[in-house]
């Protein structure tokens, strides 16, 4: 359904920081810049991009929207979200920890306020 996420930033040097550790932690690649100045995540057939507003004005964060990520594992949530925390993410919600799905879930918010949400597939 999706071709892409697309979200604001205002600073792509701190984005480009708390991304690439992020995604590391996920067995991602670092992101790229394109020509147009935008910063480009591949993975496993998703793409997120990253620029500052075209219409000038500052970047803000969606709310009531939160982007989800596909972790491996538990142990890739886990990791996820501390190489979040420590490149300028902040924890929100609740701790990482077991859904009653059994989804291994956990919650950050990136530099510029956007939600994200790492998860892994049910165990049961």
């Amino acid at each position: 359904m999706f071709t892409h996420v697309m979200i604001g930033s205002n600073d792509l040097e701190r984005a480009k920081g708390f991304y690439d550790a992020t995604f590391a932690a996920l067995g991602g690649e670092p992101g790229e810049i394109d020509a147009r100045g935008r910063l480009i995540y591949l993975h496993k057939g998703g793409r997120l991009m990253i620029t500052k507003p075209i219409d000038g004005n500052p970047a803000t964060a969606a709310n009531g929207g939160t982007i989800g990520i596909a972790a491996a594992s538990p142990d890739h949530v886990f990791a996820w979200h501390k190489a979040g925390t420590t490149h300028g993410g902040t924890a929100i919600e609740s701790p990482p920890g077991e859904r009653p799905n059994g989804a291994f879930v956990a919650y950050l918010r990136d530099p510029d306020g956007n939600k994200l949400s790492a998860r892994s597939q049910p165990t049961k």
